[in-house]
């Protein structure tokens, strides 16, 4: 169930799920796990999960995805020590951009944080937009994205 209330997000929304366990340093002055941390989060693992879907390193190719957007909503606190559950799946796919959904859950069953996360692809060398690069549309397709 996709809603437009991120409350409503569960696990099983997500195709990708994984674990990410929380740090001492993640702690802010406040006894909660920072703002910063959970865009951290976000992006370790959608790089990680591409690195490992791919099978390739996304970092070495000729284009290249650059974040172009963020959002985060915060719906609960979070704290160490704990094993977090980051939820991954797509939110849209254009010709040179991917539209990432995410969701970080603690032990309840709502999500304590929802996101958003954009690449754009471009070329390397130019920095022009391309079209979002076959392997990665390919492992896309696990996250609800039609294979080319």
């Amino acid at each position: 169930m996709i809603t437009d209330d991120p409350r409503e997000l569960r696990r099983t929304d997500f195709p990708v799920l994984r674990e990410v366990p929380t740090r001492w340093g993640d702690v802010d002055v406040y006894g909660h796990v920072n703002n910063v941390v959970h865009y951290a989060m976000f992006d370790s693992v959608v790089n990680g999960w591409l690195i490992e879907a791919t099978g390739t390193d996304i970092r070495q190719g000729d284009e290249v995805g650059l974040v172009v957007e963020t959002g985060c909503r915060y719906l609960a606190e979070l704290d160490f020590p704990s094993v977090l559950t980051v939820g991954l799946g797509l939110e849209r796919l254009g010709n040179s951009s991917v539209s990432y959904r995410l969701a970080i859950f603690d032990a309840a069953e709502s999500p304590a944080a929802a996101g958003r996360f954009v690449h754009v692809y471009v070329d390397r060398a130019s920095r022009r937009p391309v079209t979002v690069p076959h392997r990665v549309r390919q492992a896309l397709a696990v996250l609800g994205a039609p294979a080319p």
